[in-house]
């Protein structure tokens, strides 16, 4: 048997009371805590960024497609394209594409009992994947595309619902103003769902209505679109392939990302990134300085045992193994503590949410959690080797003791 790990052993499994008990303990309790609120921080950090970029992408996908316009606010009506069946062809095969459709933004007026709402009439046609959005349907059906003109249903968010007092199959007037010569036109329109993605961007401002009435309305051709929403398989690729398709498309349209439309929710998402980091950082640090105030005061109290161990020939290397295995076994219980917590309070919140939170400022209602296993696992290795990098130094205190004094030490 290895002669340092027995001692170690017999040190670490000690029922004696003492001092260094006391200290183990909090450096256990340390190490477990710092553990778990990296694991905590990792899944909460990742749930608010998955679910709130998910919101983003549903309404819009990852990437558009519309007329090149660079002074143009990209959240405005768009200058209509026409349906060219090669640009459809080369959008739909580029690797990483999953999806590409077809839309078109209004400018319109919402009337109900007297009062007025300004907004944005999204126009989709029968062929526009509806499962993106109708996870957000709070009440009522999609829209259907029956009649042969123009839809005359449509969907309205909420929150406007309640600021016009508006109910389930209530026909609203819908007013349009010609951006050309200043003529207004108006439509009536029955409402057949309300939607909340919590999103107040999108909420406040977007209804989602038929493609073909912004024809009409705007006097295009059956041709004629105002761009494409592109979904991907993955939307980490979104720079990569936001860029190939701008050197793909025609010179007079131009692909964004939705990050380049809606930059402050990203930029406030990437925050998310700088307090992940500042987290891990305090918490390795209160780790480690705990790790190595507990090897020292085990060294410091067992000075006697060192003494004795080389007075019998026990070499300094010896020595310092019995303490770094003794470390070793507290790291290891304070990650093995911290995982279990850290993991059983993600999985609490995941199937219970009892940590809410105000759907205005964050987005989301309920704290979301994403577990991802190979870093949670990639925090409990790499805690476990800092740490025990960290407690080599101390050991060299070993090589300063003395046998004489050491026996004497009180």
């Amino acid at each position: 048997m290895n002669l340092a790990f027995h001692i170690a052993r017999r040190i670490a499994f000690n029922r004696q009371k003492s001092f260094s008990r006391f200290i183990i303990r909090l450096s256990v309790g340390a190490t477990a805590l710092s553990v778990m609120a990296m694991i905590l921080t990792l899944a909460f950090v990742n749930g608010f960024q998955q679910k709130v970029s998910e919101k983003v992408f549903s309404f819009w996908g990852h990437i558009r497609v519309q007329q090149y316009e660079p002074n143009k606010s990209l959240v405005a009506e768009e200058t209509p394209i026409e349906q060219k069946d090669s640009v459809e062809h080369l959008l739909r095969q580029e690797p990483g594409v999953k999806k590409v459709q077809r839309f078109a933004t209004k400018s319109a007026v919402l009337e109900k009992n007297k009062e007025i709402e300004g907004v944005l009439l999204k126009g989709v046609d029968p062929d526009y994947d509806s499962s993106h959005l109708i996870r957000y349907l709070t009440a009522g059906r999609w829209i259907r595309f029956t009649d042969s003109l123009y839809s005359k249903e449509i969907l309205v968010s909420e929150p406007l619902s309640r600021s016009l007092k508006i109910h389930l199959q209530d026909t609203i007037t819908v007013y349009f103003i010609s951006t050309l010569d200043g003529a207004r036109t108006y439509r009536k329109l029955k409402v057949v769902g309300f939607y909340k993605t919590g999103i107040e961007e999108y909420d406040k401002l977007f209804v989602i209505g038929d493609l073909n009435l912004i024809r009409r309305v705007n006097d295009w051709k059956a041709d004629q679109i105002g761009g494409y929403e592109i979904f991907l398989n993955d939307y980490h690729q979104i720079d990569s392939i936001n860029n190939r398709l701008s050197d793909k498309l025609p010179i007079q349209w131009m692909s964004r990302s939705i990050r380049d439309v809606y930059p402050n929710i990203f930029d406030w998402l990437n925050i998310q990134d700088v307090n992940r980091n500042v987290i891990f950082i305090v918490m390795s640090i209160v780790a480690i300085i705990n790790l190595i105030t507990c090897l020292l005061i085990l060294i410091l109290e067992r000075t006697r045992m060192v003494g004795i161990l080389k007075a019998l020939g026990a070499t300094d290397q010896l020595i310092r193994k019995i303490f770094l295995y003794h470390a070793t076994v507290i790291t290891f219980a304070g990650i093995g503590i911290g995982f279990v917590c850290g993991i059983g309070i993600c999985l609490f919140q995941q199937y219970t949410g009892f940590i809410k939170l105000d759907e205005a400022s964050y987005y989301v209602s309920v704290a979301p959690i994403q577990i991802i296993w190979w870093q949670v696992f990639s925090v409990c290795g790499v805690t476990a080797l800092v740490c025990y990098f960290s407690l080599i130094l101390p050991t060299w205190l070993v090589k300063r003791i003395q046998p004489v004094k050491a026996i004497q030490f009180r």
